[in-house]
């Protein structure tokens, strides 16, 4: 076994010990982040090239700092984006939502969509819509000056309109001609907050995080709000916690102008974003 090898094996027990959840994962993309090498090539990198550098970010990580802060980079469906503090890091299981909503844009034979990506943090939804939708016309909105920052170097050279707004009042320009409202929004009930991972809470900007008492006071103003700008026969789709199943989609309600309102489950099979249709006039 080469040194770079033993190293990985060694700081995979270090992050492990740590609690880190992907102990084995984190090592290995550290060390080809380090080492400028993909992970499937960390054997072929010489023992002379072993980078000191790399215990270094192997602390970081130790001490919870999250991955991406590390490296630089978040990888969200086909997309590399760059993140860093001050903005959320996309996570695996929006990478179903945004699937299903591709599908359902898809399936409204619209020759040129217009979406909406509300809460857009690192532009990460809007532009993986822009990018397997090819002909959409994407507008992504975000609060934070923070996440901005980050947001502007990912869309840039892309077709993605971004600005800064609140997404309660975003838009009205666009009232009732979009034909697909999405959102990731903060969705932690402000009780959890000692139960949430180190990375999400000492990390992620609470902006993006925790949202009220259960958790639900932004999907309930987003509820409003995508009623307002999609067009009869749109849909929205909104991400939410798995212990949140069963409540969100009891937001969208016929009274208030919906249909076809449903939760779905991630690919662990818990329920993780709910659906639901604009009515008919």
């Amino acid at each position: 076994m080469n040194v770079l090898l033993a190293e990985v094996a060694q700081a995979t027990q270090r992050l492990a010990d740590a609690g880190v959840p992907s102990p084995r994962f984190d090592a290995e993309e550290l060390a080809a982040f380090v080492h400028g090498v993909k992970r499937g090539e960390l054997h072929g990198v010489s023992d002379a090239d072993f980078d000191a550098r790399y215990w270094e970010a192997v602390a970081r990580r130790e001490a919870r700092e999250p991955l991406q802060h590390i490296t630089g980079r978040a990888f969200f469906r086909y997309l590399e984006l760059q993140v860093g503090p001050g903005v959320f890091v996309p996570r695996p299981e929006t990478e179903s939502v945004v699937g299903w909503a591709i599908d359902a844009v898809r399936a409204m034979d619209v020759v040129e969509p217009l979406i909406v990506d509300l809460c857009t943090g690192s532009g990460a939804i809007a532009l993986a819509l822009a990018q397997e939708v090819p002909r959409s016309r994407v507008h992504a909105v975000e609060l934070d000056e923070g996440a901005l920052l980050w947001a502007r170097k990912n869309v840039e050279g892309s077709r993605v309109v971004l600005q800064r707004g609140d997404a309660l009042t975003a838009l009205p320009e666009l009232d009732g001609q979009v034909d697909l409202v999405i959102s990731n929004p903060p969705y932690i009930p402000l009780t959890e907050w000692e139960y949430v991972a180190p990375e999400a809470r000492d990390h992620d900007p609470q902006l993006a995080l925790f949202s009220g008492e259960d958790g639900l006071d932004v999907i309930r103003g987003l509820e409003r709000t995508a009623h307002r700008l999609l067009r009869p026969g749109g849909v929205v789709v909104i991400e939410h916690a798995d212990t949140q199943g069963g409540q969100v989609p009891w937001i969208f309600t016929e009274e208030r102008g919906w249909a076809d309102a449903a939760d779905h489950p991630d690919l662990n099979k818990r329920p993780r974003f709910a659906t639901a249709r604009k009515a008919m006039p």
